[in-house]
C-alpha cells in the first residue's frame, strides 16, 4: 500500500476511535500525577497550585471556546462529534474556517493541553503534544482526502489560502450563518461538564495524597456537580423535547 493510501486508511480508523484517546491520556496522566505528588516532583515549589490550576483551567476553556465558536456557526452534518463516518454536506470556508482548516482539533488541543499541564510533568506534556500531533495528523489527512474528492477544485482553492492548523487572520471572512446557541449547547455540553469533572478528579486525588482524606466541599466539587446536572437536563431536553430543533442545524 502506498504511503498516501496508508495514511488515509490509518486516519479513517483513528477517526472512529478518537473519542477513546482522551480516556487513555487521562488514565496515564492520573498515574503520572499521583507519582509526582507522592514524590514531591510537582510545580508547587515554583507556583502555588491554586494559581497553576486556574491557569490550566483557562487554557482548557480557551479550547472549549474555540469549539463552541466553530460549532455554533456551522450547518447540519458538518463540524460535529460524529465518530463513525466522515460527514460534510457543505464545505465550511467562512468564519473560523477562513482562518484555519481544522479548528475543532485546535480546540481539542487546548482543552486537553490544560489537563495535561495539570499532571505537572514536563516530559508528560511534551509526550502529550507529540502523541496528539501524530494521532490527529492522520485524521486530518483522511478528512482532507474525503473533502478533496467530494468538493474538488472548491476545496483545493480554499486549502491553498487557509492554514491547516496554525490560524491566520489574513483572509478572514465573516461567518455565512448566524451563531446558534442551541447547536452549541447541544453539541458541546459534554466538553463543558467533562472539563470540570476532570479538574475535580485531579484536585480530589491531590488532596487525598496530601491529607489522607477526600475534600468534597471545594468550589470545583460544587461546579462539577452543577455542570453534570446541567448536562443531564440538556440531554433530556434534546432527546424528549423539540427545544433544540433548528432547520439545517
Amino acid at each position: 500500500m502506498a504511503l498516501q493510501e496508508e495514511f488515509e486508511s490509518q486516519g479513517s480508523q483513528l477517526f472512529k476511535y478518537r473519542g477513546s484517546i482522551p480516556l487513555i491520556l487521562l488514565v496515564t496522566g492520573i498515574i503520572v500525577f499521583v507519582f509526582s505528588r507522592m514524590n514531591s516532583t510537582g510545580f508547587e515549589n515554583y507556583i502555588p497550585f491554586e494559581i497553576y490550576e486556574l491557569l490550566c483551567l483557562i487554557i482548557s476553556f480557551i479550547g472549549l471556546g474555540i469549539r463552541i465558536y466553530t460549532v455554533g456557526y456551522t450547518p447540519e452534518n458538518t463540524s460535529g462529534r460524529n465518530t463513525k463516518i466522515q460527514k460534510a454536506d457543505v464545505l465550511n470556508t467562512t468564519g473560523i474556517y477562513s482562518m484555519v482548516r481544522h479548528p475543532l482539533y485546535v480546540g481539542n488541543l487546548f482543552m486537553w493541553l490544560g489537563i495535561a499541564m495539570l499532571v505537572q510533568s514536563l516530559w508528560y506534556m511534551f509526550a502529550f503534544v507529540l502523541i496528539y500531533w501524530i494521532y490527529y495528523e492522520r485524521i486530518m489527512f483522511a478528512e482532507e482526502q474525503f473533502l478533496r474528492r467530494k468538493f474538488g477544485e472548491v476545496y483545493l482553492d480554499w486549502s491553498k489560502k487557509t492554514p491547516a492548523f496554525l490560524p491566520s487572520t489574513k483572509n478572514f471572512s465573516s461567518p455565512s450563518m448566524s451563531f446558534s446557541w442551541k447547536k452549541a449547547l447541544k453539541k458541546e455540553k459534554n466538553g463543558f461538564a467533562a472539563i470540570f469533572l476532570v479538574f475535580f478528579i485531579f484536585r480530589a486525588i491531590g488532596d487525598y495524597i496530601n491529607t489522607g482524606s477526600l475534600v468534597l466541599n471545594s468550589w470545583l466539587a460544587y461546579t462539577a456537580a452543577i455542570t453534570f446536572i446541567l448536562y443531564f437536563i440538556l440531554k433530556y431536553l434534546k432527546r424528549y423535547t423539540p427545544i433544540f430543533d433548528e432547520e439545517n442545524r
